[in-house]
């Protein structure tokens, strides 16, 4: 019987190779992407509840006229001021139309106008300019008034409209433009990927002028939730789309496959919160009231406020932003084009058919 060699036992990977070799699998991709999801997770729960869960008063611009340097009045504005933690910011007005123009101008909050030597006060809200702090004014100052001796009388002098109660569906429609904006310009790199650069600009500012139409459209004429000026909002709306649209591409071409994470991190995680749709601004935590006003989705919401509830006092600062977002944007993406994955080669012209004839 011949005796058959046996080769040598096979020898069991080393733990250096099977990294490499996890590392050259599908699982390591997965599992990065696993992590990274968590760790979204729990950025975007925490983001919008440090954001909104418990707004606190920080600097609430606020008019006063009539007699806020008698002694009531100024016992009245000081306890105001305890009441709501030195956040209340006095800005003496010489008359009541000046303070309600500067409420048109969004430059105050509120008016407190102080009668009779400072017995009575008369408190005019305007819950379009936030609602938020529309309800922390009318709760406090009628009990500051009563601790105080001074009566209060609390009113609306701009209100919200009947199909936004809440002051929110400023809110949800621009949150509607950034998640849509930069979704869009996702599907673009994934099924429209031969797509050249100029080509990619076009089709993003097609899908953003439908878009916002489309968002108008149904906010407006098909659920009646707000009376917008339509051609404005659409317009603000289709900028909005744009400019997210273009920060995806940009980061895509600076960033390739992960660009996806600064685009949530700039766009949703920071920019959402921070925006003043959901809590306006003087109740934000400082920083994020600061900071959101120069990202896109609050210009987009600060643009729209006024549009709706303004009209005739718009600011050119939010367009500066959006505008200024989307044309940096597309100048990155049309400088480093080369580096954008997507885009398609020139075709080479092929053989004659003479030539290939022969």
């Amino acid at each position: 019987m011949a005796h058959m060699s046996e080769g040598a036992p096979a020898q069991p990977p080393t733990r250096g190779g099977r990294w490499a070799a996890f590392r050259q699998s599908p699982f390591w991709p997965a599992t990065v992407l696993v992590l990274i999801l968590a760790a979204a997770a729990g950025l975007f729960a925490g983001s919008y509840t440090y954001s909104m869960a418990d707004p606190t008063p920080h600097s609430i611009p606020t008019a006063v006229v009539g007699s806020y340097e008698e002694r009531r009045g100024r016992a009245f504005l000081d306890g105001l001021e305890q009441a709501l933690n030195a956040s209340v910011k006095v800005r003496p007005y010489e008359s009541t139309a000046e303070a309600r123009q500067a409420i048109q101008d969004q430059e105050v909050f509120a008016i407190f106008e102080l009668r009779g030597g400072g017995r009575t006060a008369v408190l005019d809200l305007s819950s379009a300019s936030g609602a938020s702090v529309a309800e922390v004014l009318a709760d406090a100052a009628p009990a500051v008034g009563e601790k105080t001796g001074v009566e209060v009388t609390v009113r609306d002098i701009n209100p919200l409209q009947e199909g936004d109660p809440r002051g929110l569906a400023i809110f949800y429609i621009s949150l509607a433009a950034v998640i849509i904006g930069f979704v869009g310009a996702i599907q673009l790199s994934v099924h429209a990927r031969a797509l050249t650069p100029f080509e990619r600009i076009l089709f993003t500012v097609a899908y953003s002028l439908l878009g916002g139409f489309a968002i108008a459209a149904t906010v407006d004429w098909l659920l009646n939730a707000l009376d917008l000026p339509f051609v404005e909002s659409w317009l603000i709306l289709a900028l909005t789309l744009f400019a997210s649209g273009m920060v995806f591409t940009m980061f895509n071409t600076l960033f390739g496959r992960w660009a996806m994470l600064p685009t949530w991190g700039l766009m949703v995680l920071l920019g959402n919160p921070s925006s003043g749709g959901a809590v306006s601004w003087p109740l934000l935590p400082s920083p994020l009231g600061a900071i959101g006003q120069w990202l896109p989705p609050g210009a987009s919401v600060n643009a729209q406020h006024t549009a709706v509830y303004f009209q005739g006092h718009q600011h050119a600062f939010p367009f500066l932003v959006l505008g200024g977002w989307a044309l940096l944007s597309c100048a990155v993406f049309w400088i480093w084009r080369h580096r954008h994955p997507g885009g398609r080669e020139k075709e080479q012209p092929g053989p004659a058919p003479d030539a290939a004839a022969s």
